[in-house]
């Protein structure tokens, strides 16, 4: 039996349950699975880029939406391949397989004990991880867009002429799979990612957050292929779109070689297809090409709209997560927009919209469509907004060559600090500086107490803060302070040792020698508690409860009496970063705005496109929605590295601000596009049988008017006109068969 057997054969067994063929449960299930892997891997990704791989927010927001424009890029590939060769089943199966491989390969990326040889919890060779993850992201874009237009038109085959009715329920059955598996996804993969895991050092398991959705895609390829016995498996037929490219080739070819003006002009450039194909075809593709030529300003939605995973993602970073009873996660933010989804749509399908139309405004498609940009462009100004009060919070280093520093007195009794002979700065005893930080762009001369014979010359790295310990003998030991929030919304605690003698502290901060200071821990939100010991074993609980990225140095007092009941109250804290104080739930309007932009702009563009578009040629436009996708997230690239500014909330208002430009060219479109009825062209094409003939003779006499405009090439003519007159005997002949 052949391969072409396999695919056109019926199933082995037609089992109908409540009406519906069994074999649907497969496909609904392993879409559920197959939208919970993408889903969930995407939620993590750029935190996985920003924290694990180290990159930069420009960096790492450019990786992520180079993946998205490779996933939305392939539909085309994947649809050729299953309507050409391999059919929708076998296409499906194959492009899973390396989709489940390159889940598998993205989880294996994430563990970091691969290459941790020193065993301290980073990776020593970050080359292979960044190596893995790369050629994971590629098999899996190329899976899950190869796959994206076969899997649902694979559901409609299996149905019946007879079962209309079930087919569209089924249609809405998968739709809700896909949104049930997004967002079950987007709230548990992050959860997953926020677990500690690890080999010889614990650290945020990212190993996890992938292989869940490894695991599911494991399980959605094996359910799809046990219904394979059930499925109905139609034969390739061709693929439309080729036929459309080839078309417009043949007419824009036709048109170059009849440039001269011997040849009279046509109503439509694609009319100079209609010498090789027929003319209901040629009507379709000016329909196809009509909406298409609308689709040009559709990209710079998209640009913005795709952000959420990424921009809008890391803005979450640097607020505050605490929501009472839940302790939500930056990237669990993106839940936002699936559930309003859910609540927006019938909203505005059974309410906004009949209100509308009750106030008899004609609130067609294209001006729904020029809302939506608007909307979307309204949530970028919200998210701008957003910014700058985050920024307030955000520590402040020095431009140019200056740097900052702040003093911390170790000593017993207060401390006077002259810089150059002129400013005095009071330090209190075991605290820093009045007004913290001071920021100098050249060297200072620094004496304690106007003791003018212990001065200290002082010179700063540019853009760095330090902090100055000063000792009871007045000596000056110099170390170097957070200069960013840590990373992932952790804490980072250090302590200092104002004692005579060395002490242990848990929780990751370890041994700290007499009048030095440890290295910053990384510590979670919550109630952190840290336990301090001396060689003699006494030791003194000190709790503190922590936000989200904050930076605190704990002094340990000289007068400091470990085995006190109130030990811990003599602990001064000193504040070196503050924490995240603008609440996450700030991000919820500027969501709403882009969900609601969605809502009107997608559904509302696939509603009128497929309203446009031929019946053969719907696909063609889903094709041309998928790539408007694609270069919206291309965009993203080009404008953030061209634009390169300092301040995030200046690129939120340009993205704005090219949407709104673009939407008004939109809305010039739309007020001169003029609404069609595929159907009732086609019928005005529909002609007798023996059109064809009659549209081989019309080629054959425009090449002969091409002969007769060069006769100066005896030869080459006499054998073109006889290929031609071989040519039309040979189409006669077919058009015949």
């Amino acid at each position: 039996m052949t391969d072409k057997d396999i695919d056109v054969k019926k199933p082995k067994r037609k089992v109908d349950v409540c009406g519906y063929p069994l074999s649907i449960f497969f496909i609904v299930v392993n879409e559920f699975c197959e939208r919970f892997s993408y889903y969930g891997m995407r939620a993590v990704l750029v935190l996985y880029f920003r924290y694990f791989l180290k990159w930069d927010d420009d960096l790492a927001t450019s990786i992520y939406h180079t993946f998205i424009a490779l996933c939305y890029l392939t539909p085309i590939l994947g649809a050729i391949v299953a309507d050409s060769w391999l059919g929708k089943f076998k296409t499906i199966v194959y492009l899973s397989i390396v989709y489940t491989v390159g889940q598998v390969v993205m989880a294996v990326s994430a563990i970091h004990d691969i290459t941790d040889t020193d065993r301290d919890g980073t990776p020593d060779n970050m080359t292979f991880h960044v190596a893995m993850s790369m050629v994971g992201l590629f098999l899996i874009a190329l899976g899950t867009g190869g796959i994206k237009p076969c899997v649902a038109a694979f559901g409609g085959d299996q149905f019946e002429d007879h079962q209309e009715k079930q087919r569209s329920t089924f249609f809405s059955i998968f739709y809700l799979s896909i949104n049930a598996g997004s967002l079950l996804s987007t709230v548990i993969t992050p959860i997953l990612r926020g677990q500690e895991c690890g080999i010889h050092s614990q650290q945020k398991c990212y190993p996890l957050a992938f292989g869940v959705p490894a695991a599911l895609m494991v399980v959605a390829l094996i359910v799809f292929i046990m219904g394979s016995g059930m499925y109905n498996k139609t034969a390739p037929k061709g693929n439309i779109m080729l036929e459309v490219c080839k078309c417009i080739g043949f007419a824009i070819k036709n048109r170059f070689r009849h440039r001269s003006k011997t040849f009279p002009k046509r109503e439509h450039w694609m009319d100079w297809a209609n010498e090789k194909y027929d003319k209901l075809l040629v009507a379709q593709v000016k329909m196809v090409l009509k909406v298409l030529f609308l689709y040009i300003p559709l990209p710079m939605f998209w640009t913005l709209f795709d952000q959420q995973g990424s921009r809008w993602t890391l803005q979450a970073t640097t607020m505050d997560g605490n929501f009472g009873i839940l302790m939500v996660q930056p990237d669990q933010m993106q839940t936002v927009n699936p559930i309003l989804i859910l609540a927006l749509v019938p909203i505005m399908d059974s309410l906004v919209y009949p209100l509308i139309k009750k106030c008899h405004l004609n609130f067609t498609p294209l001006k729904r469509m020029t809302v939506g940009m608007l909307i979307a462009a309204l949530a970028f100004v919200a998210a701008a907004l957003l910014q700058l009060q985050i920024d307030q919070t955000l520590p402040k280093l020095p431009k140019g060559v200056a740097g900052q520093v702040k003093f911390l007195n170790l000593n017993q009794a207060p401390l006077t600090v002259t810089i150059n002979g002129t400013a005095d700065v009071s330090v209190p005893a075991h605290q820093v500086n009045t007004g913290g930080y001071l920021t100098f762009d050249k060297p200072v001369r620094v004496v304690f107490n106007k003791n003018t014979s212990a001065g200290t010359d002082l010179t700063l790295m540019s853009q760095t803060r330090r902090t100055a310990l000063v000792s009871p003998t007045l000596d000056m030991n110099l170390v170097y302070d957070l200069s960013k929030k840590p990373d992932d919304g952790m804490n980072a605690i250090r302590f200092v040792n104002g004692l005579g003698s060395p002490l242990n502290v848990t929780l990751g901060v370890g041994d700290i020698a007499p009048l030095s200071v440890s290295n910053y821990s990384l510590v979670p939100q919550g109630k952190a508690e840290f336990t301090i010991m001396n060689r003699g074993g006494a030791s003194c609980l000190y709790s503190k409860e922590l936000g989200f990225g904050s930076a605190f140095t704990l002094v340990i007092p000289s007068t400091f009496n470990i085995g006190s009941p109130d030990c811990w109250q003599a602990i001064q804290v000193v504040e070196d970063i503050k924490p995240n104080t603008i609440h996450m739930g700030w991000q919820i309007p500027q969501y709403f705005l882009m969900t609601a932009g969605e809502v009107v702009f997608s559904v509302t563009g696939l509603e009128f496109s497929y309203s446009q578009a031929p019946s053969n040629m719907k696909s063609v436009l889903q094709a041309g929605w998928l790539f408007t996708v694609a270069v919206g997230n291309i965009i993203v690239l080009i404008v953030a590295e061209a634009a390169q500014l300092p301040d995030q909330w200046a690129e939120y208002i340009l993205f704005a601000s090219l949407l709104v430009v673009v939407c008004i060219v939109f809305a010039v479109m739309s007020y001169f596009y003029t609404y069609t009825d595929p159907a009732e062209i086609e019928a005005q094409f529909r002609q007798p049988e023996h059109e064809p003939e009659e549209k081989k003779r019309d080629r054959v006499e425009m090449e002969r008017k091409d002969s007769d405009c060069s006769k100066g090439s005896k030869g080459s003519d006499k054998k073109k006109r006889d290929s031609v007159v071989e040519q039309h005997n040979q189409d006669v002949k077919q058009s015949k068969m």
